[in-house]
């Protein structure tokens, strides 16, 4: 198909004005935020505005063999959303609504380009939310979704997949299914929801999407705990997550990252001299709660946990201070960019374990010559690591030692942010064969041209 010919069938499904040709591209539409951008130029970025523009999307698609890139923010770390050469970029900017708000049941109906920021300004005025907190609140659910995003809050509040309860989709031949619903349970069939979930584009196209929604919480405090040693941090957080104290977020930040996000933020903390002289790790914890009196007991009840775990100070910090603190860990990835950071990584191990693998990433880190900083989320055992290696040989090396040591306790190589193409790599070469093998006959029923998303995950073919 020529270039006249794809770009008036692609107006005569979207309409003139959602349409844009190479080389008139957008160049925002043209990545996502991974640190290896790839240098593809798809033929045209469309902007659907309805479930029917994606169905035809889809079904013109597979009949003329044309690979379709779902886009949501762009705001994706490991190259989920980059374009492929000769294929269209499909971005749900315009499918960006709240389509149903139902307060009696807590449920919410929205179409994947609505952002974080939005929903939540959304939900504000109703005392609800969506909890999910993954950090870049600029994110788009559909993107949430296609990576079953987590962050900080996903200690008490769990991840993008325990909050969405059903999906519309389109499939690669244009037909349009719907999974689960605004029920809280349900055991009939295949839980296809969960299936999709996770899928990185390559099953369906989602459309809409169908949430379970929280309340807000009227009285919230944020603790600033140093410590001498990082076991000292990750030996006090089973505890405090076993004592019924329920905190929002447990979030340990090594030295180095430290310094970097609040010299990014100009942000001073109020930790004296002397403290900062001896801490070598941080750990941050937020509690919400109903009642101010409830929230005074629960200070009351963490202090001790933490004086006996070898803190050495504890700081209740003021709501501003502790806002700028937060928004300033949310945007580590940056402080990393800005620093030359050469990949960023989500390694998930269970919790008990994070100590052993932050061991062995000081140890690979001398091993290959680089220098590895880091932060996560220790209530739930995602370690977020910035790599420092320009030698790419040496550090993919790093890597797969990295990622293969993490399997070992039980773990798995990301957490949060998805495959992608960045991890594709040592996905395939360290997972179960049997697994992958299992997957790829899935991707094959539900999209048999591979025209959904390729080049990436389970799709190891050379990228034309």
């Amino acid at each position: 198909m020529n270039d006249v010919d794809l770009r008036d069938a692609l107006r005569a499904i979207v309409g003139p004005s959602a349409v844009a040709v190479a080389p008139d591209l957008n160049p925002d539409d043209l990545h996502d935020e991974s640190l290896h951008p790839p240098t593809a130029t798809p033929r045209a970025v469309v902007r659907p505005g309805s479930t029917a523009e994606v169905a035809a999307l889809c079904a013109w698609a597979s009949a003329h063999a044309v690979p379709l890139t779902a886009r949501g923010s762009g705001t994706g770390l490991s190259g989920g959303a980059s374009p492929v050469e000769g294929g269209v970029v499909v971005s749900f900017s315009r499918m960006n609504h709240v389509l149903r708000l139902d307060l009696d049941d807590h449920v919410a109906v929205v179409q994947p380009g609505i952002t974080l920021r939005e929903l939540n300004d959304a939900l504000r005025p109703h005392a609800l939310r969506y909890p999910v907190h993954p950090g870049e609140l600029s994110g788009s659910l559909g993107g949430n979704v296609n990576t079953n995003a987590g962050g900080m809050r996903a200690v008490r509040h769990g991840v993008t997949r325990h909050h969405v309860i059903g999906l519309e989709a389109v499939l690669a031949n244009g037909t349009v299914i719907r999974t689960g619903g605004p029920v809280v349970k349900l055991s009939t069939g295949y839980d296809l929801t969960q299936l999709l979930i996770g899928s990185e584009g390559t099953l369906a196209l989602v459309t809409e999407i169908t949430l379970r929604l929280s309340p807000t919480f009227a009285h919230g405090a944020t603790v600033l705990v140093p410590f001498a040693s990082l076991d000292d941090v990750t030996g006090v957080v089973p505890s405090i997550v076993a004592s019924g104290l329920e905190p929002s977020m447990t979030e340990y930040i090594d030295l180095v990252t430290m310094r970097a996000i609040t010299d990014a933020a100009s942000l001073e903390l109020g930790v004296s001299p002397e403290v900062a002289a001896t801490a070598t790790a941080y750990l941050v914890v937020m509690l919400e709660t109903r009642t101010s009196t409830q929230l005074e007991r629960d200070l009351e009840d963490l202090a001790p946990m933490l004086e006996n775990a070898g803190a050495l100070d504890i700081y209740v910090l003021a709501d501003g201070v502790a806002h700028r603190l937060i928004e300033a860990r949310e945007r580590m990835f940056w402080a990393a960019k800005a620093a030359g950071a050469n990949d960023i990584v989500d390694v998930v191990v269970p919790r008990s374990k994070v100590v052993d693998l932050l061991s062995a990433a000081t140890r690979l880190a001398e091993k290959h010559g680089a220098v590895v900083t880091g932060c996560g989320h220790v209530g739930d055992g995602n370690v977020h690591l910035s790599v420092f290696q320009g030698d790419d040989e040496r550090r993919h090396a790093l890597l797969h030692d990295l990622f293969a040591y993490g399997l070992s306790l039980g773990g798995a190589i990301s957490g949060e942010h998805g495959i992608g193409r960045d991890k594709q790599e040592p996905f395939l070469t360290l997972s179960d064969p049997a697994l992958i093998d299992l997957q790829r006959r899935i991707k094959g029923v539900f999209d048999p041209g591979n025209v959904l998303n390729p080049y990436r995950l389970l799709d190891d073919r050379p990228t034309p």
